[in-house]
């Protein structure tokens, strides 16, 4: 049975937690207080538990018109570009996203689907598409897996702080996915 349509006031409240909770996770990260959203959006606890009874669900409808934004952009970059350089601008963006979305890492990390909507799986799977390709172009690592590089933009995006000093880092960590016969830096090894 498909799920029943909210009523006007039902909606409203709704789209009010939604927009609260992006600007109160924006300023303290995905661990923000539930208590503090459900009172900047003018709405009680039990009414945000209703709509979305865990904070896996909230922050997935926080964040998930960016997830859908991210996952395009994997397709889009894949028709433009060489499969490497395309995997890099994906990796670039999936980083500013994690630097500006604080809890984006978190949604996107383990926890699988929420309120009906797999943001892991649609990450993975765009990821997954990019890696295969430059996998074939000889332009990573043959051993890389998506999962390693999930964890690797979002270790830079909690350690670096500012968002030169994590485009450095992630330019220094591509290096080492590439390997010897594709590194940006002409040092030797």
């Amino acid at each position: 049975m498909p799920p029943r349509a909210l009523r006007a006031d039902a909606r409203r409240n709704r789209d009010q937690i939604v927009a609260a909770a992006r600007e109160v996770v924006a300023e303290e990260g995905p661990d923000a207080s539930l208590n503090e959203i459900a009172r900047r959006a003018g709405v009680g606890p039990g009414t945000l538990y209703r709509h979305f009874p865990t904070r896996q669900d909230l922050l997935v409808a926080v964040f998930r018109d960016r997830i859908e934004t991210l996952c395009a952009a994997a397709d889009d970059l894949a028709a433009a570009r060489p499969p490497g350089e395309a995997l890099t601008a994906w990796l670039d963006a999936v980083l500013v996203h994690a630097l500006t979305d604080r809890g984006l890492a978190t949604t996107t990390g383990d926890g699988g689907t929420a309120g009906g909507f797999d943001c892991v799986g649609m990450m993975r799977a765009a990821g997954e598409r990019l890696l295969t390709a430059a996998r074939r172009a000889g332009a990573v690592r043959a051993d890389l897996e998506v999962d390693e590089l999930f964890g690797l933009v979002t270790g830079i995006a909690l350690a670096a702080g500012d968002p030169a000093r994590a485009a450095r880092l992630l330019s220094l960590t591509l290096d080492g996915v590439r390997g010897p016969a594709h590194r940006t830096d002409t040092r030797a090894d």
